[in-house]
């Protein structure tokens, strides 16, 4: 595709390439990318782009009042001090990829005609993230329409990953069931006919009970590939981090946990 030569290092399974070829990463081990979150003003933004991090994420809302524009903050806050255009304008001087996180509908139509005047530049991997469908115990915040959202992002960008996840509650310990089968299959659902890679963002403490549900879902596509996370308090064994490990190529399991844990999944099984 056309794409590919325009594009070089932005296609399936290439993240880790194009990190692999400035010897950032020592092997196409997606446990080794490291992750820096929230990066939603000035100062965190600065910070992030003098890190180690390979990949920075950020939240993405229109803001609250004019001017409406997208700016960089996570509900409920409406306003932030450094908007996308200026973030953006900070990150392409660096080689460092991007996750943006989509918080609403709306932010996502203007995000991506800024995105697209800057694409060419954009020297690193660029993820686009949205939690997409409810998952387990109900998260505290709506899911964007899937329809919507994909039919918002269309064939911009291409080679651009998507990142689609489930809303998940507060405290998984409380309910800790996992993601369901009806939830996976309605996930395969909405992948199923894209052609760009995929990553489900996926809660650390709700690996175990749903390793069955998972595995079927990576078993669909070589396109799809988890990234672990892990919420404020969450407790888990560490050992529930290497059980995707045994089973798929470490490169498709992304793991954006504390660095301690990272350290330990590339030093353990697979």
């Amino acid at each position: 595709p056309v794409c590919v030569c325009v594009f070089p290092g932005r296609m399936s399974g290439e993240t880790l390439d194009y990190f692999l070829g400035r010897a950032l990463i020592q092997e196409r081990d997606a446990a080794e990318i490291v992750w820096y979150h929230a990066a939603n003003s000035k100062s965190k933004i600065a910070e992030a782009l003098r890190s180690s991090a390979h990949m920075i994420e950020a939240d993405v809302i229109l803001r609250g009042e004019a001017p409406r524009e997208p700016v960089m903050a996570h509900p409920p806050d409406t306003d932030s001090d450094i908007t996308l255009r200026d973030w953006l304008n900070e990150v392409l001087a660096s080689d460092k990829g991007i996750k943006l996180d989509f918080k609403s509908l709306p932010a996502v139509r203007p995000s991506l005609r800024l995105l697209e005047r800057v694409w060419e530049r954009l020297q690193g991997p660029l993820w686009i993230n949205a939690d997409v469908l409810p998952g387990p115990g109900g998260g505290g915040s709506r899911p964007l329409d899937p329809e919507a959202f994909l039919a918002e992002v269309g064939a911009a960008l291409p080679g651009a990953v998507l990142s689609l996840g489930w809303t998940t509650g507060g405290s998984p310990q409380a309910d800790n069931t996992g993601y369901s089968w009806e939830m996976v299959r309605e996930m395969e659902a909405v992948c199923r006919a894209l052609a760009r890679p995929v990553s489900f963002p996926v809660r650390a403490a709700l690996l175990r009970p749903s390793f069955a549900q998972l595995r079927w879902l990576l078993q669909q596509s070589d396109r799809y590939s988890l990234t672990v996370w892990t919420g404020q308090g969450d407790i888990y064994p560490e050992e529930d981090l290497l059980l995707f490990r045994q089973d798929f190529d470490k490169s498709r399991i992304y793991y954006d946990v504390p660095e301690a844990q990272g350290v330990l999944l590339t030093k353990g099984p697979g």
